[in-house]
């Protein structure tokens, strides 16, 4: 039967795992995962794991470890199509017909295993022995303990294009082609992919070896790789194959974490220090797939690089793979390690806990995302600073999950606004007395001028209600509302705002995201069911005070333009505050026709913001 690994994973995503364990041992509620006394050992307090959500158990006891089709085949004694056909019975899946092909690949693959573990029991014995000495040499220099060079399996493949197929002649050369060991080139006899070179086992998740690593001894060799990997084989897909996933889950359990690091011998080295939950891709930047694997393990992996140029390459490469797929809860971290230092030479320079430190200092995706753009070219010009808008924009519209995407681009947009919009800061100004000037009284300096005018009474009212911005802004929403095909033309202003009302901050990124991903334009009545779903509601009259607007119901000849002004008002009033009490605060430092003019200059504007914010709003009162 054609059993492929998209209806393994559908068959183990259907079946809970607690509810299967639970029918042989008593679990347990703990938190998000369920606890048990060890099945597979005898133990008096639990140490048995089972996670719903990742699917697999683990036992920090005797390290069982595995998913619903390991535990019928360990536990149950299951041959694993039985197994697989009594999880499916329970599952209400169809098991997929016998397929003959299948079959054969399956027998083919099993056959393959044979021989990757024929080679591995080859190479390990090449190094224990006099031809392997340069190679041990090599990993005294590195510094790793014995237990973590018999762990990891390192082993040596001899200098010689025959020595590989010879101790494997009980199998076939054609068998030793497909498993990547033998090169063919046309025109000349095959011969061994590995030679001279200090070899790592590469393995899948139940822990076979089904690839090799082999990093060069020879520094006079130019003409070789440093690291060469096995070619993709039936056995091998190195974009879906996670370094040392087999060994980083157990350990990930413990410390709640999985670190990624660029290459294989980062792994070891992290892994000799006590960091055993670290994984690597394989000679590629990291791929969907492996992103995906990391998941199952933790919501959040750290992505640990280099500080060089090429470490921010490949940062930029894996936050461009991980956007689309980005979920609520999923996502990554990165870490940037010192100039010029790997994981192996920071910890042995200035020790593990240096490691940690940068470890621990790993920041969010979208604040790398914001450092790689504005690092990418000049900032100098309005042209450039538009392009860098345009890169920001374009990369969270590859964002999926509606939230996130409208999250992403509130952050990326405010700190945009703070390049291209900085407050201006004024040159300090020296004045010189004119004749009928009076001197400042004592303790200041330049010309008095008379204090600035006090508000009225009802203009006071009216910037305490705007101040808080709350009503005006429930009713801008509730225009955007009546007239949905505005909501794009303000969506820019709108997302920089910052709201301190939780709700009121979720309707307006509900209100940008959803004009943006229709697929047609949207009439008032259709936005009502959409919020509706989302647990929002459109503003009402209680939300805004009373405040009476004429763009509220969408109906009036001018209430695209009432709409504009009213956002201009909610915009525009924390700014002209702001620099208000800035210049107030600059002018009793001063004291200089200059300040004092720019006080008045923005008290004038205040003024009339707010007067035309009279006119606008009416009270119900007055109705």
């Amino acid at each position: 039967m054609s059993l492929t690994p998209q209806w393994l994973d559908e068959l183990r995503t259907r079946v809970s795992l607690s509810a299967l364990i639970g029918r042989s041992v008593r679990v347990q509620k703990a938190g998000r995962e369920f606890k048990a006394c060890c099945p597979f050992h005898n133990e008096k307090t639990p140490s048995f794991t089972i996670n719903d959500e990742k699917g697999f158990y683990h036992c920090f006891g005797c390290g069982a470890h595995g998913d619903a089709i390991r535990w019928m085949t360990d536990h149950q004694g299951l041959p694993f199509l039985d197994a697989v056909k009594e999880l499916a019975a329970s599952a209400g899946m169809e098991v997929p017909a016998p397929d003959p092909r299948a079959a054969r690949r399956a027998e083919e693959q099993k056959s393959l295993h044979d021989v990757m573990a024929a080679a591995q029991d080859f190479f390990v014995k090449s190094l224990a022995e006099d031809q392997g000495a340069q190679a041990r040499a090599y990993l005294a220099s590195r510094g790793f303990p014995a237990a973590t060079v018999r762990d990891f399996g390192f082993g040596y493949a001899p200098d010689s294009r025959t020595a590989l197929k010879e101790a494997l002649s009980q199998f076939p050369e054609a068998m030793l082609i497909e498993a990547g060991l033998r090169i063919v080139v046309e025109g000349r006899d095959p011969y061994d992919r590995f030679r001279g070179r200090l070899m790592l086992p590469i393995c899948d998740p139940r822990g076979r070896v089904i690839a090799f690593g082999g990093r060069i001894l020879d520094k006079t060799k130019t003409d070789a790789p440093k690291y060469l990997n096995s070619p993709d084989t039936p056995l091998f897909d190195k974009g879906r194959t996670v370094y040392n996933l087999h060994r980083a889950a157990p350990a990930s359990r413990q410390s709640g974490r999985v670190v990624v690091v660029e290459g294989y011998m980062d792994v070891v080295a992290l892994a000799a220090a006590g960091i055993g939950e670290a994984v690597a891709p394989l000679g590629t930047a990291l791929t969907e797939d492996q992103i995906e694997r990391l998941w199952r393990m933790t919501e959040t992996p750290v992505l640990c690089f280099d500080g060089d140029a090429a470490g921010q390459r490949a940062a930029a490469r894996a936050i461009v793979r991980a956007l689309p797929l980005l979920r609520p809860g999923h996502s990554l971290r990165i870490a940037v390690l010192p100039t010029g230092l790997d994981p192996d030479d920071l910890i042995k320079q200035r020790g593990l806990a240096a490691m940690e430190d940068v470890l621990g200092a790993a920041r969010p995706m979208v604040h790398v995302l914001w450092d790689i753009e504005h690092a990418a070219g000049p900032l100098a010009t309005p042209e450039d600073k538009a392009g860098l808008k345009a890169r920001l924009m374009a990369h969270v519209e590859t964002i999926a999950d509606g939230d996130i995407k409208a999250l992403y681009r509130r952050e990326l947009l405010d700190r945009f606004g703070e390049l291209a919009y900085p407050q201006r800061e004024r040159p300090a100004f020296q004045p010189r007395l004119q004749a009928g000037q009076r001197s400042a009284p004592s303790g200041r300096k330049g010309p008095w001028q008379p204090p600035a005018p006090p508000l009225s009474a009802a203009n006071t009212a009216k910037m305490q209600a705007v101040g808080e911005r709350r009503s005006l802004l429930a009713a801008v929403l509730a225009g955007l509302v009546a007239q949905p095909p505005e909501i794009a033309r303000h969506a820019e202003v709108l997302a920089r705002l910052e709201v301190a009302d939780a709700g009121l901050g979720a309707l307006l990124d509900a209100l940008v995201d959803m004009i943006q991903s229709a697929a047609q334009p949207l009439e008032s009545s259709d936005v009502h069911p959409i919020l509706a779903k989302r647990g929002l509601r459109a503003p009402t009259a209680d939300d805004y005070a009373g405040m009476r607007f004429g763009f509220l119901d969408g109906k009036g000849p001018d209430a695209a333009e009432e709409l504009a002004e009213a956002v201009e008002l909610l915009t525009g009033l924390p700014a002209v505050e702001a620099a208000l009490a800035e210049a107030t605060r600059q002018h009793e430092a001063e004291f200089s026709d200059e300040t004092f003019a720019e006080q008045q200059r923005l008290l004038q504007r205040r003024l009339a913001l707010l007067a035309r914010l009279g006119q606008m709003g009416r009270t119900r009162a007055g109705m």
